[in-house]
């Protein structure tokens, strides 16, 4: 087969959370077959770093190079990278001393000699051409989708999976998102301690990967929190099942390049709450409840609101006719028409 351009596979051995869901099924909906060029020990961290700019340039035989999450070789002389967010520039706080150099060193360099550059949002893409300085005629916004596995779901796989995951009777708030800084956990417990004062009964559920230094940091709100349940982390399968369990869906981050998980739950057709800053209010208005995410008081009158009934089947329809208009298909078309154009 003749390959009409590579695809930078470094993401195929790594656990799968947004970056990764993204390069995925962008992946295998590319008409074109592309080849996908691999490590192949998985290398992680610094030696896949050492891998994608020497290995990597080595086996492309001039062929046009497309890097789906945020890094690639810098000498490759017909390139497209998606750049996700700025977020390792914009909050370096957020991250490790080493990973954070790396990224702040390599980001600007592979921006600058990139033929394209793809912005998820027009959030991304705008904080790309403040921060990087790069031409906006070489960013172009090319939105994430959402799967047609995510829509609501039987009682039956709604039963199953929360037996699979432990999760207690009754209704929950369901909150996705792994546990870091930017994910707001402190304001999301503080918010439930609110509303949890005035309602019983309903319990939070809190998903993804444990983080020592998030753990650190709410410790002492999580033990003074009533109802909250860890599921850790949830494998893709168990989602579309879990959103539509819930009797609202909790995604007040800091800071987010797209926010997939607002309109996956959208089309699983619960109510959203999310935040009214960053990429957040750009794909959630106007079928969200918009919140100012450093407010935990905000935050709870809109869980309460979500919980009292105040979802009509017309705005959930809404919802999901909103979330209906971003589809793998439409991104992966825009994308392989993008790095065709150079190839």
């Amino acid at each position: 087969m003749n390959e009409m351009f590579v695809v930078n596979g470094r993401f195929m051995d790594r656990r799968i959370t947004g970056v990764e869901r993204y390069a995925r099924e962008i992946l295998v909906r590319l008409q074109s077959q592309p080849k996908v060029i691999r490590p192949q020990c998985g290398f992680q961290g610094l030696a896949g770093h050492a891998w994608e700019q020497i290995v990597l340039p080595s086996r492309l035989r001039g062929k046009t190079l497309w890097s789906p999450c945020n890094t690639g070789p810098m000498y490759s002389p017909r390139h497209v990278v998606t750049i996700h967010d700025m977020a390792v520039f914009d909050h370096p706080e957020w991250f490790s001393s080493g990973f954070g150099a790396v990224y702040r060193a390599l980001i600007p360099e592979l921006a600058k000699r990139a033929q394209a550059i793809i912005a998820v949002s027009a959030h991304a893409k705008q904080r790309i051409l403040e921060t990087l300085k790069v031409k906006e005629a070489k960013v172009r916004v090319i939105a994430n989708g959402v799967g047609p596995a995510f829509c609501a779901r039987s009682a039956s796989e709604i039963a199953a999976v929360r037996s699979r995951l432990q999760i207690p009777e009754g209704p929950y708030v369901l909150s996705l998102c792994s546990l870091e800084p930017r994910k707001n956990l402190s304001r999301v417990l503080a918010a439930w301690n609110i509303v949890t004062k005035n309602m019983e009964g309903v319990n939070l559920v809190l998903t993804g990967a444990a983080n020592a230094t998030v753990f650190r940091s709410v410790a002492q709100p999580l033990q003074n929190s009533k109802n909250v349940f860890l599921t850790g982390y949830v494998e893709d399968e168990n989602l579309p099942a879990l959103y539509s369990g819930a009797s609202c869906f909790l995604y007040v981050s800091l800071y987010e390049g797209f926010g997939l998980p607002v309109l996956e739950a959208l089309a699983c057709n619960i109510p959203v709450v999310t935040s009214n800053s960053t990429s957040l209010r750009e794909i959630g208005y106007p079928v969200c409840h918009l919140v100012d995410p450093c407010s935990s008081h905000e935050i709870a009158s809109a869980i309460a609101e979500a919980l009292g009934g105040q979802s009509s089947p017309e705005s959930r329809a809404l919802g999901r006719k909103h979330a209906a208009q971003y589809t793998w298909e439409r991104s992966a078309a825009d994308t392989e028409r993008l790095v065709l154009s150079l190839s």
